[in-house]
């Protein structure tokens, strides 16, 4: 029997204070099979503290090719520089 069950990406957290990391995908029929199938698959050895799962139709990224023009310097971003006001002199250079 086929089923046409989500995709779901995988995140797990090693250890307390650490990122969550991308570690795999699974189909599931809803969020708690999900989250319980991806303990049983991706924490066997108590290799995580925390496991987020995540359908990929919700994910939205940007695309590699996109790289130099996404993430280039904006112009239009103004209020990352400090040009509204006067450095005294006695300030040092951060």
């Amino acid at each position: 029997m086929k089923h046409d069950w989500p995709l779901y990406e995988v995140f797990v957290r090693g250890k307390r204070g650490l990122n969550h990391v991308h570690v795999g995908s699974l189909h599931a029929a809803d969020d708690d099979m999900a989250l319980h199938h991806a303990r049983d698959l991706y924490t066997r050895r108590n290799e995580g503290v925390s496991i987020w799962v995540v359908r990929a139709s919700a994910i939205t990224a940007s695309s590699p090719d996109e790289k130099d023009p996404f993430f280039a310097p904006s112009g239009d971003k103004v209020y990352r520089h400090p040009t509204f006001y006067e450095i005294p002199d006695n300030v040092p250079h951060i």
